[in-house]
């Protein structure tokens, strides 16, 4: 093999390791990769550039997410326009692939803000219902030691804020990939940019559109949180309160089928009503769920409970049969497992904003 063979397969890998979220660092990713492609160690001079490994991650979201990437990397500018307006006072700054277009599933918005006070901030984030965390994380580069303060925006993309002092707002920072001046442009630039890129939108109506568009997950958790202290009898569920059960049920779900979003939404969301509606629950979870799951989650949650009638074969024959005829019937049937093993006093659960996380996660790598 010739070492420009080798060469491009190391490009080839360590992209692979980067857009399947196993590695998210170029360089670490680049030393994998050459120690799986050359079985041995390589000289760091040796390596493709980052940029190489970015062009290498671009073709493959192009191969595998087609034109579908376009239309989100549009949606993904039109909601980092919609959140540099809202934090027009601190002076926003949008950089990387939304800026770039360098975009692939699972890609988040980063902005650059400048603040002298983190309340600043998140005054305006809370002013608007956001659900954010913020993170203090250090970093130690050049023998000095930074703190960098993130502001991280659970909203239909990931959002993620770094806050610098006031004094920054010129300053220029250099790109991981290039090594060059980041690419990156203010609020009005960013506008400008738009409408060049965009000349046939009108902006205003999209942003209108992003505006009142709600957040799935958020619909969960407002749904989830109250069954805390919703108690259930305690001959068939031990374990205690809804929440808890369906937390368990999630878990057993994960452990199932650990790719398939919609199966695990239908296992942590099926038992919703019970905080609506205890005698008609299922109805009134699919009422509420309405527009924020699939067809499929719906078909899985609708029936969970004619699982239990298969079970002490108490249902009929044609509904049986018309069970049978769904291609997710052995999925319903493993449903059913995860809701009778959720009920352990006891239990190991995440809670309910890691469960979203790791959903919303889920979501963002496969789709």
């Amino acid at each position: 093999m010739t070492d420009e063979k080798l060469r491009r397969g190391i490009i080839v890998e360590a992209a692979r390791l980067m857009y399947s979220r196993n590695e998210s660092e170029y360089y670490r990713a680049k030393l994998k990769a050459a120690r799986r492609i050359c079985r041995g160690w390589v000289k760091p001079s040796e390596l493709p550039t980052n940029a190489e490994i970015r062009d290498e991650i671009q073709r493959m979201a192009t191969l595998f997410e087609g034109n579908g990437r376009f239309e989100r990397l549009r949606e993904m500018r039109v909601e980092a326009l919609r959140i540099m307006r809202l934090l027009s006072h601190c002076r926003p700054k949008v950089i990387g692939s939304t800026l770039t277009g360098h975009v692939r599933q699972g890609s988040d918005i980063d902005i650059h803000v400048f603040a002298s006070s983190i309340d600043t901030v998140t005054g305006s984030l809370d002013a608007e219902g956001m659900d954010y965390e913020v993170e203090r994380k250090r970093v130690r580069k050049n023998g000095e030691e930074q703190i960098f303060t993130h502001v991280h925006i659970r909203e239909r993309f990931p959002i993620e804020l770094t806050v610098y002092s006031p004094d920054k707002s010129s300053f220029v920072f250099k790109s991981s990939i290039t090594g060059k001046a980041i690419e990156r442009a203010t609020l009005p630039e960013f506008e400008q940019f738009l409408r060049s890129e965009y000349p046939d939108a009108d902006l205003e109506v999209e942003l209108a559109t992003a505006d009142e568009a709600i957040d799935r997950f958020q619909v969960y958790r407002s749904l989830l949180i109250p069954l805390e202290t919703v108690m259930q009898d305690e001959y068939y569920h031990p374990e205690g309160d809804v929440l808890y059960h369906l937390l368990q049920c999630y878990v057993l779900a994960r452990d199932e089928l650990p790719y398939d979003e919609e199966f695990q939404l239908a296992a942590l969301l099926h038992d919703i009503g019970k905080g609506l509606d205890k005698n008609n629950h299922v109805e009134a979870g699919l009422e509420a769920l309405e527009g924020h799951i699939t067809a499929r989650t719906a078909w899985l949650i609708e029936h969970h409970m004619d699982v239990h009638k298969i079970r002490d074969r108490t249902i009929g024959h044609r509904a049986y049969q018309r069970l049978r005829e769904s291609p997710d019937f052995e999925d319903l049937l493993r449903l059913g497992a995860c809701d009778r093993g959720a009920r352990v006093c006891g239990a190991i659960v995440p809670d309910v904003e890691d469960a979203l996380d790791e959903l919303r996660d889920l979501a963002r790598t496969y789709g």
